[in-house]
């Protein structure tokens, strides 16, 4: 049995192995390459941004080889829907990585892409009720509007970390790892190896990814990712009180760093009278790095963030809650301290220093 999950991540990851040199050289034929414009960006020479399309190839090719004959209530139907609306992100994240498409088109394109899965019934079906431990079964109109905004907002979490070498790929493979045991743990093994599937596709693109990074995942690559980690933790579900608490409850404590990240950006450009989706250097590794932190540091730090997290909802799937309540409150405090870093303040220490 085990042997299964270890296929499943190893096929992915060496697919996407294969595959990324091929797009480190077609990259610049095509022009798809990040050129160092502004301050926020890390690298000073082009760099290829062509990675989304081989993650995606390497984790579809090997859901189709490794996971077995899909039955019960995981459905052949719901995975066709997850790689459906994977398929047409890829697409809207390529022809931004080319084109540059402006944010509101793009979050069009993005809610598009999410209604997909939501018509191959993966979707919320409800949610558990703290008081009475009943079910809340959501109508269905509902049910899609929750899916949707679900989807996007997990979705814009990875693309808005995806800011320092191996930082997107590496939490996502880590919180890809974390989600895979706790669906296991919920009695949902054909959902464990297809998460894991994405978990090997992000592992063998960070061979390539982390730093100094020789290619990008551009946009297709971090909403991809985003998208599957939100699509996959609603794989599988039925309206029991075993995976609605999954999907309503555990992803978000796996996935903290990234979306405690995101609300601290949306809260701080509002404030700040800035628009929703501008670019900034307020962002959870931009403040780790005004600290002195190298980006190998800093981006390994948030991994052990993102692990602590990871283990925390682990713990909880495990009913040991005030274990994993000790963790989360570990995590999310690792998490305010460093978003209470103010980047530009660091700047100005270290040059009165001088």
């Amino acid at each position: 049995m085990i042997f299964n999950y270890i296929k499943a991540f190893v096929f992915a990851a060496a697919i996407v192995a294969i595959l990324t040199p091929i797009a480190i050289k077609i990259a610049p034929k095509i022009g798809a390459m990040d050129i160092p414009k502004d301050a926020r960006r890390m690298h000073s020479k082009p760099i290829p941004r062509f990675g989304g399309l081989g993650i995606y190839l390497g984790m579809t090719i090997a859901i189709l080889v490794c996971v077995p004959r899909i039955e019960g209530i995981l459905s052949q139907r719901q995975v066709l829907g997850f790689l459906a609306g994977g398929a047409m992100i890829v697409i809207l994240g390529i022809v931004d990585d080319l084109k540059g498409l402006p944010a509101k088109v793009k979050l069009i394109g993005q809610i598009i892409c999410s209604a997909v899965p939501c018509f191959f019934s993966v979707r919320f079906f409800g949610i558990t009720n703290i008081f009475t431990g009943g079910i809340i079964v959501f109508p269905a109109w509902f049910s899609i509007i929750i899916t949707i905004i679900w989807i996007v907002g997990i979705t814009n979490t990875i693309n808005l970390i995806d800011g320092l070498d191996g930082l997107a790929a590496g939490v996502s493979c880590i919180s890809c790892i974390a989600v895979a045991y706790t669906a296991y743990l919920a009695g949902r093994p054909e959902t464990a190896q297809l998460v894991l599937c994405i978990a090997g596709a992000a592992f063998g693109f960070l061979i390539f990814n982390f730093n100094p990074a020789k290619i990008f995942m551009g946009d297709a690559g971090s909403m991809l990712l985003g998208y599957s980690l939100a699509t996959m933790s609603l794989i599988g579900v039925s309206s029991t009180k075993g995976t609605v608490l999954f999907v309503s409850f555990i992803p978000i404590i796996i996935l903290a760093l990234p979306i405690f990240d995101t609300a601290f950006a949306i809260i701080r450009r509002v404030a700040n009278h800035k628009p929703i989706m501008a670019a900034d250097k307020g962002h959870l590794h931009h403040r780790i790095m005004a600290l002195g932190f190298s980006q190998r540091r800093a981006v390994i730090a948030l991994y052990c963030i993102t692990a602590i997290m990871g283990i925390a909802g682990i713990l909880w799937t495990m009913r040991m809650r005030l274990e994993g309540l000790i963790l989360a409150v570990i995590g999310a405090t690792l998490i305010g301290v460093f978003l209470g870093i103010n980047p530009e303040e660091e700047k100005e220490n270290d040059e009165d220093l001088k």
